[in-house]
Order: structure tokens, then sequence, then C-alpha cells
């Protein structure tokens, strides 16, 4: 008699995550993930970690909410100590990822700042390393995006703020960070399928984005001799605050990520474990690596 073969057992990634329509809501840049509704899922009771990363020391940008605190719970649960930045406006949802993972007895603490500095980019990174004792992964995830119907809509104050957090930032972070890291260490960008796929009312955003691909791809030839890898994660659709602080028209908003294969946004929790597979020391042939998660749609590469 023929083996019988059951479906394995159905579980919340497949059937009980949010689809559009969603509700209209609005909040002031840079947003909450404890204000949206529905609240995004980073990972709070579903991520078990298997020790991928211990003895690992991170620093995670926009670790507060949105996909950074999928990041910081999840590299916290595989063993490293990690150090998130956000701003001061954001120390509600830094806060409570702060407390969740302190009381499972996992390293993890904070430091507020505006990445559009330079000279606290210098700062923070020699901050976290003196915490930690060292750096051995920097995960530059801070992000802003404005969505304006026309260029003629993006001010320069507006284009300046993006090119200062998405481009900037992250390129005084590394480049303080690579003074102390060593071989093994690992740097991670977050790009998104906008590299590939650009939206007509995300120019500067997109931009900035694609300049991300190429960050990563000419840093990671240059620090490959010194055994320091770089990889970036593209993410799509995902239900962050990046989409009700004025990332998305209301309209797109309420019907975000129906145009993914899945007919819905991705939650943070479903792309965490790419951010550890590009940081896993098994994978230590990965560099220059681009780690997507864009629900079916376009891959940047």
């Amino acid at each position: 008699m023929a083996e019988t073969l059951t479906a394995a057992p159905t579980t919340k990634l497949a059937e009980n995550y949010p689809a559009p329509p969603f509700k209209e809501q609005r909040q002031p840049w840079p947003g909450l993930a404890s204000k949206m509704e529905p609240r995004p899922d980073h990972g709070e009771t579903s991520y078990k970690g298997s020790g991928k990363l211990k003895g690992k020391r991170a620093l995670i940008t926009g670790g507060d909410s949105g996909l950074g605190r999928a990041v910081a719970i999840a590299y916290a649960r595989e063993g490293a100590s990690v150090v998130i930045n956000h701003l001061a406006a954001e120390e509600e949802d830094a806060k409570e990822v702060i407390d969740l993972l302190t009381r499972e007895g996992l390293e993890i603490s904070s430091i507020a700042g505006d990445l559009r500095d330079e000279a606290f980019c210098r700062e923070l990174v020699r901050e976290a390393a003196k915490e930690l004792g060292g750096l051995d992964i920097l995960i530059n995830n801070a992000a802003r995006q404005q969505t304006r119907p026309s260029i003629a809509d993006i001010t320069s104050d507006d284009f300046d703020a993006t090119m200062k957090t998405n481009v900037y930032a992250p390129f005084f972070l590394t480049k303080a960070a690579v003074e102390l890291m060593t071989e093994g260490a690992v740097i991670i960008n977050t790009s998104s399928e906008q590299a590939a796929d650009p939206s007509e009312d995300l120019v500067d955003y997109a931009i900035t984005r694609a300049a991300m691909l190429n960050f990563t791809k000419s840093m990671a030839k240059q620090l490959g001799p010194k055994g320091i890898r770089v990889n970036a994660v593209a993410p799509g659709p995902f239900w962050t605050p990046l989409q009700v602080s004025g990332g998305a028209t209301m309209e797109k908003l309420k019907k975000f990520g129906s145009k993914s294969v899945l007919g819905r946004p991705g939650q943070p929790a479903e792309i965490a474990a790419l951010y550890v597979a590009a940081a896993d020391p098994t994978l230590g042939f990965s560099s220059g690596q681009i780690f997507a998660a864009t629900g079916g749609g376009p891959q940047p590469s």
C-alpha cells in the first residue's frame, strides 16, 4: 500500500498575516511601529535562534522598528551582542525591543542620534564598539522614504535628507567601522526592489537603493582581501513605519502589497533570516551578494 503523504502544518506565515485593504492611517516621519494598525510582526514571539551568530558583536541602524527591529531580535536570539541606533523620536519603539530582549537575558542596548550628522556616525561606531568590546557586524539599515508625485515636488531639503540618511550615513558608518573591523567581519546594507524597478513617486528613494547595491559590490571587492565580507538585503513591499509616515500615498497604503504574487506585504519577521544568512560565518564564501525577499517581484542584481 502506498504511503500516505500529509501536508506540513500551516504556519502563521502562510495563513494569518494581514493582507489589504488596510486602514487609512498617517504618522509624522519617522513613524512608530507601536502605533500602526495592524502592528507589524518583527518575530517577537516566532523567531527562534540556534546560535548562528554566537559571540558576534553587531551594530544595527534603524533597529527600533521595521526590518531593523526584526534583525535585532534575530541577531540577539542567535547569540550576538547588539547595539541599535534610532532617532530620539523613536525612543518608544526602541524601548519596546530593548525591554523584550533584556527580559530574555540577551545583550542589547541603544544609542539615539541622527545619522545625517557625519560626526555622530563616527561617534556611534566608536561608542558601539566600546560598549560591545569590538565590532564584527555593521547593518546599514536606517532609511528615509517620502512619496512625491513629481520631481517638482522634491525640495532640495527633501533630497538632501534622503541622500544623507540613505547614502551618506552608510558611507560614513562603513568608513568608521572598517578601521575597527578584523578578518571575519561583515557589513550588510539594506537595498530594495526599488533599485531594479523604481516607482514614479519614489524617485530620490529609489536612487539611494540603487546606490547601496553599487556600494555593496565595490566594497566587497575592496574589503575581500582583508577578510571582511559585504552583502546586501533587498526587500520588496514590507509593512513598516516607512509606509505610514509619508512613504506611500493613502491610496497605495490601503492596497499595500496587493501587487505581490502573495497578495499582501511582507512582515519584518519574514526577512530577518536573510540578514542572519548574510552574516552567518558558515556562508563565508558569500560576499558581494544580494539576498532578496520581494514577494515574487523584480529581484535586484
